[in-house]
């Protein structure tokens, strides 16, 4: 048997193009004179829909493009389609998560996902009812047993405990079934890829079934979705991958199916590490959602600080440098470090640059606020009017050119509220919203390492700054970042409490003044822009946080 993976880039409720990408991708599949396509989770909706699903009209017209669909591919192999169905019992959700077997032009049957997440970013108890068992159907003899995405993630054995009460992979294998399919649309995260390919071969050769697991690719929202689609032997070798972080076609040839264990590939992934990883996703990410949104340039400060030289490199590479604005904002405290700095990036990257001096805006804030703030000092808040005046005078920019503004705040920075609202936060796109500024260093030296020196060496080597008043550095504000990082991924990533964080070694003191920080910034957080997610947990859709709570300051 040879099963074709459709590993494609979807747009949310584009239901005619995802449409004839499904169909295009059909089409060149059959060259390969497949048995079966395999499409991923939702893929004629784009995933996720989120409450699109609530739309009955939405719902309608996706039934009604998919017989058209079905029409289109009457004379090709069978194709297996992701989508909604409407549940047609008279109790539970609305809808099923759905897969949708078109054949000789017809919708030959639909099989339905069993198991529902609700964790992390997913909701899908939102919409859908859960389905009381997998389904198969029968190709060329064989059984082929269909689940989709969470329908694999509840091996008793690998998880050591049941998630949920079914276990649909041991249901089908129960019933006969020679392999398994899934169609999945699993985002992506740092270290996951990893895990689910051990998940995933574990669980073949548990059940002694070849196992094909299609996943979407792209980026939607604040979500990244990796691709990797993937094919495991009977005996858990992986004998087919798909690209990472791209479209791909994948024909796996699986004859000696359900029988002799295939050769392993040598060669699993081209991401060599972390660094690399990352950021292909955060490049993926941001070139989607600026397409999807219907963008094709951007802007963003540049300061000459490694946050902004980092933003601007991936924005370069995900857009084409022509496409991309930096724009240096410089105040009296600008050192000429900064500037020279900035400017020594944008040549680097080949981006045009503009520079627009904010010393007579700052001079004429103070004098509209002279005798409002009189017999006060200055404090924090003419360091937050710098902010607004930089973030005021890019969202000018941005609406007049018809450019997405790229903030430029790191994870560290956004725990713990140090940012300014409607200043450094304003805009579009928060890139490296989820990547700590530990990360950021190393990105930083990682591009440089592989890409020749694309960020001066100077801006890597001196303490970071918001440079808001003379001589300041982060370190006046904050704990050391290596310090930071540590408390942040135990507290934020890991969910320990202080008290198990300071048992691990750190400064009692320092580890409450970070955990009231970031507490006290979470009315910050909610008003941000949307940041590309790139860890397990990232601040957005998947943190649910109350803003106005008291446990415990």
């Amino acid at each position: 048997m040879r099963i074709a993976m459709l590993q494609n880039n979807y747009v949310v409720g584009d239901l005619v193009g995802n449409a004839a990408k499904i169909a295009s991708s059909v089409h060149a599949a059959s060259q390969a004179r497949p048995d079966l396509c395999l499409c991923s989770e939702l893929s004629l909706l784009g995933y996720p829909p989120l409450d699109l699903l609530l739309n009955k009209g939405f719902i309608d017209a996706s039934w009604r493009i998919l017989k058209e669909l079905a029409q289109t591919l009457r004379k090709t192999p069978p194709v297996l389609v992701g989508l909604a169905e409407p549940n047609t019992r008279q109790e539970g959700r609305p809808l099923w998560n759905s897969a949708a077997l078109l054949a000789g032009g017809e919708v030959k049957n639909v099989f339905h996902k069993t198991l529902l997440p609700t964790y992390d970013v997913f909701d899908e108890d939102r919409y859908f009812e859960p389905f009381d068992e997998p389904g198969w159907f029968e190709l060329g003899g064989l059984r082929i047993g269909v689940t989709i995405c969470e329908d694999i993630w509840n091996d008793k054995d690998f998880w050591k405990s049941r998630r949920y009460r079914l276990d649909p992979i041991a249901r089908l294998a129960s019933q006969g079934v020679h392999c398994i399919v899934n169609l999945s649309a699993s985002p992506f995260h740092l270290g996951k890829h990893a895990f689910r390919q051990k998940m995933l071969s574990e669980l073949a050769r548990k059940h002694g079934l070849p196992l094909i697991y299609v996943n979407q690719v792209g980026g939607n929202d604040d979500l990244v979705f990796d691709g990797r689609s993937s094919v495991f032997s009977a005996a858990g070798a992986l004998i087919a991958t798909g690209k990472a972080f791209a479209e791909d076609l994948v024909v796996a040839d699986l004859d000696s199916f359900p029988g002799k264990n295939a050769q392993a590939l040598e060669q699993q992934d081209e991401v060599s590490c972390q660094e690399q990883e990352a950021w292909k996703a955060l490049i993926l990410g941001t070139g989607d959602y600026l397409r999807k949104t219907g963008f094709s340039k951007a802007l963003l400060g540049i300061s000459g600080g490694i946050d902004s030289s980092l933003v601007a490199a991936i924005a370069a590479h995900a857009l084409g440098p022509e496409n991309v604005l930096g724009v240096l904002l410089p105040s009296p405290y600008t050192s000429s470090a900064s500037i020279e700095d900035a400017l020594e990036l944008a040549a680097n990257l080949g981006i045009k640059s503009m520079t627009i001096p904010i010393d007579e805006l700052m001079t004429g804030f103070d004098q509209a606020l002279k005798s409002a703030f009189a017999g006060r000092p200055a404090d924090v808040t003419e360091e937050n009017i710098q902010a607004r005046i930089r973030g005021n005078l890019l969202m000018a920019l941005s609406n007049k050119f018809k450019y997405m503004l790229l903030t430029t705040g790191n994870k560290s920075e956004l725990a713990v509220g140090y940012c300014t609202m409607y200043g450094d936060m304003a805009g579009g796109l928060a890139v490296i919203a989820d990547v700590p500024k530990s990360l950021v260093y190393a990105l930083a030296r990682w591009l440089n390492a592989t890409h020749g020196r694309v960020i001066p060496e100077r801006v890597i080597s001196r303490p970071p700054s918001a440079e808001l008043r003379p001589n300041q550095t982060d370190q006046d504000s904050l704990p050391a970042y290596a310090d930071l990082d540590e408390i942040l991924q135990r507290y934020v990533q890991e969910h320990r409490s202080d008290e198990e964080i300071i048992r691990d070694g750190f400064d009692p003191d320092v580890v409450q003044r970070v955990v009231k920080l970031i507490k006290a910034a979470e009315f910050k957080r909610r008003q941000a822009a949307p940041g590309l997610k790139i860890t397990d947990v990232a601040f957005g859709s998947g943190w649910r946080m109350p803003i106005a709570a008291h446990w415990p300051l």
